[in-house]
């Protein structure tokens, strides 16, 4: 959608900007440019008016365009900075507890008759 409201965006300007090339100054004929006059070619007040028509039209096109780009970058801004274009990543599971504690000892440093025997360290090969 932001893609084709730019493109729209575009063509819009440059009808704009054709539109009011074609429109001449105050005295000067439209329809002098194409070696007649005005009357022959649109009429007496006709170049003037379709123009202006026209160029209202595109006007009113370009800032409706212009202010919908602006609402919708400035919301596309926003949730970049908040993450929220991009996918959550799945949440894993928190590590498991050791099922039984370490064998503990008394002050004296005698072992705990029911607690169970330490794992021996497995040999390595020299």
């Amino acid at each position: 959608m932001y893609t084709a409201l730019t493109i729209l965006h575009i063509i819009v300007a440059f009808v704009m900007v054709g539109v009011i090339l074609l429109q001449s100054g105050k005295g000067a004929e439209i329809g002098a440019a194409f070696g007649g006059s005005s009357q022959t070619v649109f009429g007496a007040r006709g170049a003037s008016t379709m123009l202006s028509r026209v160029t209202a039209i595109t006007a009113t096109v370009f800032m409706v365009t212009s202010l919908t780009l602006a609402i919708m970058s400035k919301q596309r801004n926003y949730a970049s900075t908040l993450g929220l274009d991009k996918p959550v990543p799945a949440q894993t599971a928190p590590a498991a507890a050791p099922a039984s504690p370490e064998p503990s000892k008394d002050d004296h440093g005698a072992h705990d008759p029911n607690a169970p025997a330490p794992a021996s360290p497995a040999p390595t090969k020299p």
